[in-house]
C-alpha cells in the first residue's frame, strides 16, 4: 500500500445516533500490506475498542489527527469491494445504519468474540524450498504447535504479508476461534511415524498383554497410509490411549487436519445430464446465454406455468456460465424448496455447488460461505440471504419463484433480493433471471414498460395438460347439511385418488388445531397477555399459542372473564384437518407439514423424501408445500379454504391469493397421470379465485394493474411504511403523531402522507404499534424522510421508541 491509501474510512459496529457514517483511521505502516476495501478491523471508538468495516482507502483525511487501527481481523477480507458498495447502497435504499447492512452480509460465526491462531498446515509437503525467514517460522511452529496470531507477530523476521503469503501456498493455516467455538472443524489423523521395517522389530517387542497395540501396528503394516483417529478406533475397537502409547513411543504419528463440515456428508446424488429442450425452452436458454456471452447486464423475466421446465433451463444456462469461468446465484423462496433443488444441481454440477440456508447449522452455513470466498466452488443455491455468497465473477443470478413475499427481508435492512439481485448484477455485468409461474405484479408492469425482457414459456413438457380445477362454493355445502372441513366432491375425489395408488397434496395456510377459542356463554375469545391477537389452539399438548410472540398457556377449564365451561373451538388448522382425515377415511397415511412438525434440522427433507417414496398418502401442509415440490404421483390437490389471505387489510391480498392457487395447483399432474385440483372457498366469485381457477393469468394482471392505478398503489408509486413501537400507548401515540405532522409539512406537494393508524396487529410483544404511509414518485423523498426521522431521533430521546422504515412492503 502507499502513502496515498493511508487513510481507511471505517464504518464502526456501534448502531447508535451520528453513527450512520464512516469515520477515518490512519493506517500504520505495519498494517499498510494487510488492509483491503472490506477488511474488518478493530479501532478505538469513544472509550471502547470496537469491530469495523474499511470502505474506503485514500491520502487525504476529513479531519486532522486520526486514531490508528489497532488490529486487522481477517486475513483475506470477509466482504470483496463490490459488496461493501453494495451494502452503502442498500444502508441509503433501507434507511439503515451501514454496519446493520455490512453486517448482513458475513455469517453469524465471524459475528462473535474472536481470536486467530496460527499452525502449519496439514498438508504442508516436507522438503519444500523456503526462505530462511519461511522455514524458521515453520519450524519454530512445529516444535510449539499453534500459537496466536498476535504472538507469532512478534517473533524476529514475521510480518503479516509474510503470513498471508503462505497462508495462500497453503504452509501455514490461520484459524479463527469465536468464544470457546472453533469456526473450523478439526480432525485427528494417525499416520505410521517409521518404516514398516521398525513396526516389525516394535512388534517383536511389545508385551503379550499389548494386543490392542499389536493390532495397531498390524493395521499399519498393511495399510500404511494416514487414517482418521476416531474411523481407526472403531474398525479395531481400540481405546485411544493405546494410540497415545504408540505415539509416545515414536513409532506414531499424530497430526490434526481441518475438514470443512459438509452438510451432505455421506448422501450420493445421481448425476444427471442436460435434458433435451423444448422449443420454448429453446428461446428462454438462447435469451439468457446471448448477454451471458457478451458480458452484458440484461433482465430477463421467465414467465412459465407450473410444469414447463424453467429449472432445467436454469441449469442449462448455469452450465453455460461455468464454461465462461464465471459463477452463479440461484435463489429458492423456502427451505422446504432447496431438498429437490440441491439433488437436482448436485447431481448436475456436483462439488461445485454451496448450500446456503438457515436449515443448516451455524458451522455448515460458515464452511458453505468458505468455499465460496475462496473460490473451491462456483454456484450458490438458497435462500434470500444467498445473494450475498461472495462470489468475485458473477454472470448469472437466478430467483426461482420471484413473486415470493420470502424474499423481502423483515428485519433491518429491509432489503428485497430481487433488487439487490439488480444492483450485483449490473456490477458484474452479470445476467438476471426472475423465474415463476406467476410474476409479481411490480414485475409485470416493468416487463410492460421494456425494463425486463419477458420470455413466455406457455406449454408444460411433453404437452402435459394442465389439471382441471373444480370450484366448491362451501357456503352451498353448508346450506346442504355438510358441516365437514371437506366438501363432497373434495372426499370423493381423495377416496378415488388413494384407492388408485396415487397421491394427494392437501393446502392449508394455518397451523395448528384452531383458528381461535372462544366461550359460547359470553363472547371472549382468547387472546396472547402479549399481543392483540387470538390464541390459536395445539391439540396435541392441548396448549394455546401465540404465533407472533411464542407465549404458550394451558387451556382453561373455564373461560377467564364469566367463568363459563362452554369453551369452543373456531377455525381449521392443519391438525384439525389430519384428525378429520382419520376420521373420514380410516387407514389413510398422511404426512403433516407446517412449522409445528419442520422445526428440527433436515425435518424437510426427511418428511420429503418419505412422501417421495410412497410411506403417506396424503401430504398436508401450509405455504411450505404450496410450490417448487414435483412428485410424480401426485394427481390431486385439495385446497381447504382459499379465503385465508384474500381478505386481509393488504393491497396485495387478491395478488398473493392468486398466486398461491396457481402454484399449488401447479403440483398436480406434472409427469405422465393426469391432474385435478379442488378449491374449497366462501368467495367463489372473486376475480382471484376465478382466474386463478382457469388459469387466465393476462387476465388477472390487467384487471389487478387497473384496481392498483385507481387507488394509486405501486407499482404507480412508490411506499413507505413507517412503524412506530413503544411499550407506553401515550408515548407511541405522541411520536408517531408528531411524525406524521413533520412529515406533511417537509413532503407538502410531493407526496401523500396517511396515517397514524393501528398495526394489523395494534399490540406485539407488550408494545404498542401505529403506522404511518407514505405514498410517493420523487426518488428525493427518500432523503426528505429520512432527515425527519433523525430529526425525530435527536428530540425523542427515548430509548424505548423503536421506528422501523420499510420500502415498497
Amino acid at each position: 500500500m502507499t502513502a496515498e491509501k493511508s487513510i481507511a474510512a471505517v464504518v464502526v459496529d456501534v448502531v447508535a445516533r451520528g453513527t450512520d457514517r464512516p469515520f477515518d483511521y490512519h493506517v500504520p505502516e505495519s498494517l499498510r500490506d494487510a488492509i483491503e476495501v472490506g477488511s474488518r478491523v478493530r479501532v478505538s471508538f469513544g472509550h471502547r475498542k470496537v469491530m469495523g468495516y474499511v470502505v474506503r482507502l485514500s491520502g487525504e483525511a476529513s479531519y486532522g489527527r486520526l486514531k490508528p487501527i489497532l488490529d486487522v481481523m481477517d486475513l483475506i477480507p470477509p466482504l470483496t469491494p463490490e459488496l461493501v458498495d453494495l451494502g452503502l447502497w442498500m444502508a441509503e435504499t433501507c434507511l439503515c445504519h451501514p454496519i446493520t447492512a455490512l453486517n448482513a452480509m458475513v455469517p453469524a460465526m465471524l459475528k462473535g468474540r474472536y481470536r486467530h491462531v496460527v499452525r502449519v498446515h496439514p498438508r504442508f509437503a516436507p522438503g519444500t524450498v523456503l526462505s530462511p525467514e519461511e522455514e524458521a517460522l515453520i519450524e519454530r511452529l512445529r516444535r510449539e504447535g499453534e500459537r496466536p496470531l498476535e504472538t507469532v507477530l512478534t517473533w524476529p523476521g514475521v510480518s503479516r504479508s509474510l503470513i498471508r503469503q503462505l497462508v495462500r501456498e497453503r504452509r501455514l493455516l490461520v484459524e479463527e476461534r469465536v468464544g470457546d467455538r472453533v469456526t473450523r472443524r478439526r480432525t485427528r489423523w494417525v499416520k505410521p511415524a517409521v518404516s514398516g521395517q521398525e513396526f516389525r522389530r516394535a512388534l517383536d517387542a511389545l508385551p503379550p498383554q499389548a494386543a490392542r497395540q499389536r493390532e495397531i501396528l498390524n493395521h499399519f503394516l498393511n495399510h500404511p497410509e494416514a487414517v482418521p483417529l476416531s474411523k481407526l478406533l472403531a474398525s479395531l475397537k481400540a481405546g485411544r490411549s493405546s494410540v497415545d502409547s504408540l505415539v509416545e513411543k515414536g513409532l506414531l504419528h499424530m497430526e490434526e487436519r481441518e475438514e470443512l463440515r459438509d452438510p451432505f456428508a455421506g448422501r450420493s446424488f445421481e448425476q444427471t445430464s442436460p435434458l433435451p429442450l423444448t422449443t420454448e425452452q429453446e428461446r428462454a436458454f438462447q435469451a439468457i446465454v446471448g448477454p451471458l456471452r457478451e458480458e452484458r447486464h440484461h433482465r430477463i423475466l421467465l414467465h412459465g406455468v407450473t410444469g414447463s421446465g424453467k429449472t432445467e433451463v436454469y441449469l442449462q444456462a448455469i452450465d453455460e456460465t461455468l464454461k465462461r469461468g464465471r459463477q452463479a446465484i440461484v435463489l429458492v423462496p423456502e427451505i422446504s424448496l432447496t431438498p429437490q433443488m440441491v439433488a437436482r444441481f448436485k447431481g448436475r454440477f456436483g462439488p461445485r455447488v454451496a448450500v446456503l440456508h438457515s436449515g443448516l447449522s451455524g458451522g455448515e452455513r460458515f464452511d458453505e460461505w468458505r468455499k465460496i470466498r475462496s473460490g473451491e466452488v462456483q454456484v450458490a443455491i438458497g435462500a434470500r440471504s444467498a445473494i450475498f455468497a461472495p462470489f468475485s465473477n458473477l454472470g448469472l443470478i437466478v430467483i426461482d419463484e420471484e413473486h415470493e413475499s420470502s424474499y423481502k427481508q423483515e428485519e433491518q435492512p429491509k432489503y428485497h433480493a430481487r433488487e439487490v439481485a439488480f444492483r450485483r448484477g449490473m456490477a458484474h455485468r452479470a445476467v438476471v433471471v426472475l423465474g415463476t409461474a406467476t410474476p409479481a405484479v411490480e414485475t409485470i408492469h416493468r416487463a410492460g414498460r421494456g425494463e425486463l425482457e419477458r420470455v413466455v414459456l406457455s406449454r408444460r413438457v411433453q404437452g402435459r395438460p394442465l389439471p382441471q380445477v373444480d370450484v366448491v362454493d362451501m357456503r352451498e355445502e353448508l346450506r346442504e347439511g355438510n358441516r365437514s372441513i371437506f366438501s363432497r366432491m373434495l372426499q370423493e375425489a381423495l377416496e378415488q385418488c388413494v384407492s388408485r395408488g396415487e397421491q394427494a397434496v392437501l393446502f392449508l395456510n394455518r397451523r395448528g388445531f384452531s383458528t381461535f377459542v372462544l366461550c359460547r356463554a359470553c363472547g371472549k375469545v382468547l387472546e396472547c397477555c402479549h399481543c392483540d391477537i387470538s390464541l390459536t389452539f395445539h391439540r396435541t399438548n392441548r396448549t394455546l399459542r401465540c404465533h407472533y410472540c411464542g407465549h404458550a398457556e394451558p387451556v382453561p377449564e373455564a373461560c377467564p372473564a364469566c367463568g363459563s365451561t362452554h369453551i369452543r373451538y373456531f377455525g381449521t388448522g392443519t391438525q384439525r384437518v389430519e384428525e378429520e382425515i382419520a376420521r373420514l377415511f380410516p387407514g389413510m397415511r398422511v404426512i403433516r407439514m407446517d412449522v409445528d412438525t419442520t422445526n428440527r434440522k433436515g425435518a424437510h427433507e426427511e418428511l420429503l423424501g418419505r412422501f417421495g417414496a410412497g410411506e403417506a398418502d396424503v401430504l398436508l401442509g401450509t405455504q411450505m408445500i404450496a410450490k417448487g415440490l414435483d412428485f410424480p404421483r401426485v394427481t390431486l390437490v385439495g385446497v381447504i379454504a382459499a379465503d385465508t389471505m384474500l381478505h386481509l387489510p393488504d393491497f396485495r391480498a387478491a395478488e398473493r391469493t392468486f398466486q398461491l392457487l396457481t402454484q399449488v395447483s401447479g403440483r398436480a399432474g406434472r409427469h405422465n397421470l393426469s391432474g385435478r385440483v379442488v378449491i374449497q372457498t366462501y368467495s367463489p366469485i372473486h376475480y382471484s379465485i376465478d382466474l386463478a381457477a382457469r388459469a387466465d393469468t393476462e387476465s388477472f394482471y390487467r384487471k389487478e394493474l387497473l384496481s392498483r392505478k385507481q387507488h394509486r398503489y405501486p407499482p404507480f408509486c412508490r411506499l413507505f411504511t413507517l412503524l412506530f413501537s413503544h411499550a407506553d400507548r401515550q408515548a407511541v401515540m405522541q411520536a408517531a403523531f408528531e411524525a406524521s405532522r413533520l412529515l406533511k409539512q417537509a413532503l407538502a406537494g410531493r407526496a401523500e402522507v396517511l396515517g397514524p393508524v393501528p398495526a394489523t396487529i395494534p399490540r406485539m410483544k407488550d408494545r404498542y404499534r401505529l403506522q404511518v404511509f407514505i405514498k410517493y414518485t420523487d426518488e428525493e423523498v427518500a432523503k426528505a424522510v429520512k432527515k425527519v426521522l433523525r430529526h425525530l431521533e435527536e428530540r425523542a430521546e427515548d430509548p424505548e421508541l423503536r421506528i422501523s422504515v420499510d420500502r415498497d412492503g
